[in-house]
């Protein structure tokens, strides 16, 4: 029981305890679909950019009628952090009663997006991958590239994966990780070609603003998760693999906001609006099929909805309630 007098403080370890990766994988299916079904209300986020520090802050705000809750996640991403010895990507979710208006808790919003980010991931490679894929490639080495393996391992039967990373010793290190927790081999690749021989899946959660693979390193049949890329000018997929892809997306009004895998492409004259097929919410929901052939190149690109932080947000909060996480501050 939630008191409405108290607001309750959850820390990043309380956070990954009270969401784990099958059940955010659900919480996203849920949500997606929620939101393909016009039943949420997710505006477009706020963009504030501080060139002078190289950073952004993101605003994301998100209603549920179905669970009567609200969130507000603010995000900053600095690019001059991990020389700082600090997270690229730090964040706060604030969660709301919707029948009263209260607050009901605060958390911490860097591992929320990270572990939401991947079980996005997750759901969609899920609905879209091959049922027997066995290897993955990584191009990425952080924390949101971490939470992607492990997703994907969470719904296929992974038993090696590649990272590829400009950073051969955080590869390393992610690697080392990695095997040791998921009980799969783990390598790091020292090329994108490399990374790809072989890979049924690929995950990019890069900040690159170029392509980070060439299209001929792709075979046929694999699906691809990009996370990485959130605006206009920014992409990690080549357009020549967007072009022979089965593309779908988390949100239309979004990814042609803020996708620029999608964008570019889009404005070079080599795609049309109608080369997204779907949001991924409509294959949640039946409406839309997922994979239509075995050696279709499927893509999955996400830039990142309000209504994932809610539904993750939400979950944390309720398994939270029944461990007895956190710490409540009166009102």
């Amino acid at each position: 029981m939630i008191d409405p007098r108290t607001l309750r403080f959850l820390s990043a370890a309380d956070v990954r305890r009270a969401l784990p990766m099958k059940e955010a994988i659900e919480a996203m299916k849920s949500a997606f679909r929620e939101l393909s079904e016009n039943r949420a209300v997710v505006p477009l986020r706020t963009h504030v950019s501080m060139p002078e520090h190289q950073g952004d802050v993101l605003v994301m705000p998100a209603y549920s009628p179905d669970t009567a809750r609200f969130a507000l996640k603010v995000i900053t991403l600095f690019e001059n952090n991990p020389a700082l010895n600090l997270p690229f990507i730090q964040a706060m979710v604030m969660l709301f009663d919707t029948v009263t208006g209260s607050p009901v808790a605060i958390m911490e919003g860097t591992s929320l997006t990270a572990i939401r980010s991947g079980a996005a991931s997750g759901a969609a490679t899920d609905l879209l991958a091959r049922k027997q894929a066995r290897k993955a490639a990584i191009f990425g080495a952080g924390i949101q590239a971490r939470t992607q393996l492990e997703a994907i391992c969470a719904v296929r039967p992974i038993r090696e994966a590649s990272v590829f990373d400009q950073d051969l010793s955080r590869a390393a290190v992610f690697a080392r990780e990695a095997s040791a927790e998921l009980g799969i081999t783990v390598t790091v690749a020292a090329t994108s070609a490399a990374a790809l021989d072989g890979a049924e899946i690929i995950c990019t959660a890069t900040t690159s603003a170029t392509p980070v693979f060439a299209d001929g390193e792709v075979a046929a049949g694999t699906h691809i998760n990009a996370i990485g890329s959130y605006k206009p000018h920014m992409r990690e997929i080549p357009q020549a693999t967007v072009v022979r892809a089965d593309c779908v997306v988390d949100q239309l009004d979004a990814a042609w906001e803020e996708a620029g895998d999608l964008i570019l492409p889009l404005k070079a004259g080599l795609i049309q609006t109608d080369h997204i097929r779907a949001e991924l919410g409509e294959i949640v929901a039946g409406t839309k099929p997922g994979r239509t052939h075995p050696d279709t190149v499927t893509f999955f690109k996400s830039v990142g909805i309000a209504i994932q932080d809610l539904a993750a947000a939400n979950c944390v909060l309720a398994n939270a309630v029944k461990l007895g996480l956190g710490t409540e501050v009166p009102l």
